[in-house]
C-alpha cells in the first residue's frame, strides 16, 4: 500500500480551511485543469463527487464517496471507482494561534495485483505531485480574498472557471 502525507501551514482560521478544502468548486479551483460532476458546493458525509483530469495526455476519472464529516476537524473521501485499486484520503485540520495546520493522508493501492504495484512508484510521484499542488494552491486561497467567491456569499452552486495559479505546470 501507498501512502503521502503532506501538512501544510496555513494561516487562516480553521473553519474557512475546512470548508474550502470541502467545496467542490473549490477544489476544481486549486487543481491543474479538473472537472467534477455529481455534487456542487460544500460536500457532507455521504456526498458522492467524480473528479475527471487527464494524467499523462490520458483522460481520467475517479468517484469518490465522503465516508466521515467531523466540522472543523476532519474529513474523509474514499474511492469508490476510479484508477486506483483503493483511495482514502483523511484530511485533518489543527487549529494554532495564528491559523490552521491541513494535514493530508492519501493511502492507496494499485489496480492488478504484482503486475500494478510496477507502476505503485510512478503513480505515488504523479499523486504527491496532485497533493502538493492543490494544498498549495489552497494554501493561497484560503489567505488571500479568493476564497469568498466559494464561502461568502459567493458561489456555492455550479462550476467555475476561474484558477488560483494561473501558471499551468506539471504536478510531477
Amino acid at each position: 500500500m501507498g501512502q503521502i502525507v503532506r501538512e501544510t501551514e496555513i494561516a487562516a482560521p480553521r473553519e474557512r480551511v475546512f470548508d474550502l478544502a470541502r467545496h467542490v468548486e473549490a477544489h476544481v479551483a486549486t487543481m491543474p485543469d479538473e472537472r467534477a460532476e455529481g455534487a456542487t458546493g460544500l460536500l457532507e458525509r455521504g456526498d458522492r463527487v467524480t473528479f475527471h483530469q487527464r494524467q499523462f495526455g490520458v483522460p481520467f476519472s475517479l468517484t469518490a464517496d465522503v465516508t466521515e464529516l467531523d466540522r472543523p476537524r476532519r474529513f474523509a473521501d474514499e474511492q469508490v471507482s476510479g484508477v486506483f485499486g483503493s483511495l482514502v484520503h483523511e484530511h485533518t485540520f489543527e487549529e494554532l494561534d495564528d491559523g490552521t495546520v491541513m494535514r493530508d493522508d492519501v493511502r492507496f493501492t494499485m489496480p492488478f495485483g504484482p503486475l500494478g504495484r510496477l507502476g505503485e512508484p510512478v503513480a505515488r510521484r504523479r499523486l504527491r505531485g496532485l497533493v502538493d499542488y492543490h494544498a498549495q494552491a489552497l494554501r493561497e486561497l484560503a489567505e488571500g480574498d479568493g476564497w469568498r467567491q466559494f464561502l461568502d456569499g459567493g458561489a456555492t452552486r455550479g462550476a467555475t472557471r476561474s484558477r488560483v495559479r494561473a501558471d499551468r505546470r506539471s504536478c510531477t
